[in-house]
């Protein structure tokens, strides 16, 4: 069992940094899993964070490489709609990271705060809190709900 939990911990980091780019999965349910099983709250959670951290930012980064013209030509968006839309990015900034947490709409935050150019480092900084914070949220209710199930 003790090597299935370490290997839970390698799949929950690939899982959670899978998550955190354009590819719909959920890391949510590999830690609560694997908590099932027997894996370490902390170590869970820390592991979950780091991999979703780092997918959000080569998230941010896939954004950053961006360019106006290809969003035009290829994605069909029109260059009113980009300056739009940057007017929102600006008016919050970085702190639209902590929301990149969120399913549907996190992916696509990161990209546009990289795209947009938004601080890398602010952006960083909101990005972990808020994927913490998500892992965090999952582990406290696993353990509350976890008594009613045994």
């Amino acid at each position: 069992m003790e090597s299935l939990v370490e290997y839970g911990y390698i799949g929950l980091f690939i899982g959670a940094f899978l998550a955190a780019t354009v590819i719909p999965f959920s890391s949510d349910a590999l830690m609560v899993a694997l908590l099932a099983v027997g894996g370490d709250p902390f170590v869970c959670v820390t592991v979950a964070t780091l991999g979703n951290w780092l997918g959000g930012l080569s998230s941010y980064g896939l954004g950053y490489l961006g360019k106006w013209s290809w969003i035009e030509k290829y994605l069909k968006v029109k260059e009113e709609t980009l300056v739009k839309q940057k007017k929102r990015v600006d008016k919050y900034g970085a702190s639209l990271a902590f929301f990149s947490w969120l399913p549907g709409i996190g992916d696509v935050l990161a990209l546009a705060l990289g795209f947009y150019k938004v601080s890398f480092k602010k952006s960083a900084v909101f990005m972990l809190i808020g994927k913490g914070a998500r892992f965090v949220m999952w582990a406290v209710l696993f353990y509350y709900v976890k008594p009613l199930f045994q």
